[in-house]
């Protein structure tokens, strides 16, 4: 069974969507203060700024003291420069030491994002964890979302691919297309409900249960997903009267007519909420994307109607060219696509994004591979020879024919197996699901173009906000009465990548100190990686290296330890941001 096959394909689908880590389309630009930043005085506000804009949530923004509570915020607003911005206001007097911010938002293509970052007041202390802002998304909530997802994108194909079967293939018996077409009616139906009602604990990352809160429902009424969602709900009513229609043996103007334009904006829900609606080019994005599930839609769609019915060769045929016609306008519209989520070459191997796109183009591939095979059956002659065509025969009356000079008849050509041509168009159905599941995975993936900027914005503001070489100086104790040294470390340019470290160590008395031996090195907690050792060499009133090689961008804590004589040694622990 063709649905058999669906399912197998589908389910790790769901399993494996439900298990990818959250991924969003608004990427984090910058902030004010900066991330790592120590400051003299306490700021007045935060400023958040994103790749597109964004919408706000309960609790967008929360603030950790140094001691880990919670400051009392108002509600978060968008900023001066626009929906792309975030700005809350901070309470007065704030003590000296680490803040830490966590932050979720929603963006403008309808994923949540999340994410924190640290600023100090005065000086740095260990950054407060993050206890009350819960994981990413709730587990439950992200795999039943995903769930909806698939079924949704699988059951407009079906839907549209189906009807349009009927349509332009005109079966005489379409009576085996009443079950899948009401089948994809109800699973649509089904899918949107549960897509309007997880909308809003999707995106405040808490549990299924929340979902009976009717204030946060009556909110995502109001957001444009929401509307989204609850169009593609009202568009259900009339789609059922055409389908009724159309099955009805109707082919009036009017009824294709209509099928038509519910059709298109039955698509067009979608292109409202994914990546069509943020980012460049919008107006041609969504058009492209209308054009591209419709093209899908039709021809993925239309193998299942094909797998199900019994046609005559010249409907077949008639397919064929549709399915041609639609892979073209899939082939154009999906490298325009491709093209503005990708953005440059190399994220295709750098990034998530491009990966997956490279997955999806591979299982493309096999798509027109197993096409072709269908398409040589209807390329026979067999098929494509008249119906009712018969061998001429001789006419009775004419002279008798010599023994040598019979000439035999022409031979009917042989009629391909149908049997080959149903296992053909199931291979190309099962790997269209593959194809389907893929482009939702890449619908709530992080475009590359976007990773890109982010990245470049944020190395260009970097040198604003951060010194070309971090400075930072570790007190330590001498172990005498009121003896405290110092040690003034330089990193440079605390990026990615290799650096040179110049460590000076002070005395009580302000002066240069000389120690037996100073160690340093470099753990990021967050991704597990070190100690890193900096190989650091006394050279004369001073300790240095210019071999630090740091891999990855983040906030890494730094170790000093001070050998002070040749049996006492102290040390201590502070932060440092590396940048990308």
């Amino acid at each position: 069974m063709l649905l058999g096959a669906v399912l197998v394909v589908l389910v790790p689908g769901f399993l494996l969507g439900g298990a990818a880590p959250a991924a969003a389309h608004a990427a984090l630009s910058g902030t004010d203060p900066r991330d790592g930043t120590v400051l003299k005085s306490a700021p007045r506000h935060l400023d958040l700024t994103f790749t597109e804009s964004v919408g706000l949530l309960d609790g967008s923004v929360r603030v950790l003291d140094p001691e880990g509570h919670r400051l009392r915020l108002a509600e978060p607003r968008h900023g001066p420069g626009g929906g792309d911005t975030v700005r809350v206001a901070l309470p007065r007097g704030l003590g000296t030491g680490t803040y830490t911010v966590a932050w979720r938002v929603v963006s403008a293509d309808s994923h949540p994002v999340s994410g924190a970052f640290t600023f100090s007041v005065g000086e740095r202390t260990p950054a407060a964890a993050v206890p009350d802002t819960g994981p990413p998304e709730d587990p439950a909530t992200k795999s039943l979302h995903n769930m909806a997802r698939y079924l949704a994108y699988l059951a407009v194909a079906l839907l549209i691919g189906a009807a349009a079967f009927v349509v332009v293939c005109r079966p005489a018996d379409p009576a085996p297309l009443r079950t899948p077409l009401r089948l994809a009616w109800w699973t649509l139906l089904t899918a949107t409900l549960g897509l309007l009602v997880l909308r809003a604990p999707y995106e405040a990352g808490t549990g299924p249960a929340t979902a009976l809160d009717a204030d946060a429902l009556t909110g995502t009424l109001t957001t444009r997903p929401g509307l989204a969602l609850l169009t593609r709900l009202a568009l259900l009513v009339p789609v059922a009267f055409v389908l009724t229609r159309l099955l009805g043996g109707s082919r009036t103007r009017t009824t294709l007519a209509t099928g038509a334009a519910l059709a298109t904006a039955l698509t067009l829900t979608w292109a409202a909420a994914e990546h069509a609606s943020a980012g460049i080019q919008v107006p041609l994005a969504m058009a492209s994307h209308v054009l591209h599930l419709l093209a899908a839609s039709v021809w993925l769609g239309g193998l299942v109607a094909l797998y199900r019915t019994r046609v005559a060769p010249a409907a077949v045929t008639r397919f064929s060219r549709l399915a041609f016609t639609s892979v073209t306008v899939l082939v154009v519209t999906g490298t325009y696509q491709s093209w503005r989520g990708l953005g440059p070459l190399d994220a295709l191997t750098s990034t998530s994004y491009g990966r997956l796109l490279l997955a999806k183009l591979a299982a493309v591939a096999l798509l027109l591979t197993a096409a072709t095979f269908s398409r040589r059956w209807t390329r026979s002659p067999a098929v494509r020879a008249p119906v009712g065509a018969r061998v001429p025969a001789m006419a009775g009356g004419g002279p008798p024919e010599a023994p040598g000079d019979r000439t035999p008849p022409p031979a009917l050509p042989e009629e391909p197996s149908p049997r080959a041509l149903r296992r053909s168009v199931l291979v190309e159905a099962v790997i269209g699901v593959v194809v389907l599941v893929l482009t939702t995975v890449l619908t709530s993936t992080l475009p590359g173009r976007t990773a890109a900027e982010a990245a470049a914005t944020a190395a260009d503001s970097a040198p604003a906000g951060q010194p070309l070489a971090a400075v930072t100086t570790v007190p330590f104790d001498l172990g005498e009465a009121g003896g405290r040294g110092t040690v003034q470390l330089s990193v440079d340019p605390a990026r990615v990548g290799e650096n040179s470290v110049q460590a000076v160590v002070f005395g009580p008395d302000g002066g240069i100190s000389t120690v037996p031996e100073l160690r340093l090195s470099f753990t990021l907690p967050a991704q597990d990686i070190g100690p890193l050792t900096a190989d650091l060499t006394d050279r004369g009133g001073y300790w240095a290296t210019d071999s630090l090689d740091l891999p990855v961008a983040g906030e890494w804590t730094m170790r000093v330890t001070v050998r002070t004589t040749d049996v006492d040694q102290v040390t201590e622990s502070t932060r440092i941001r590396v940048w990308g």
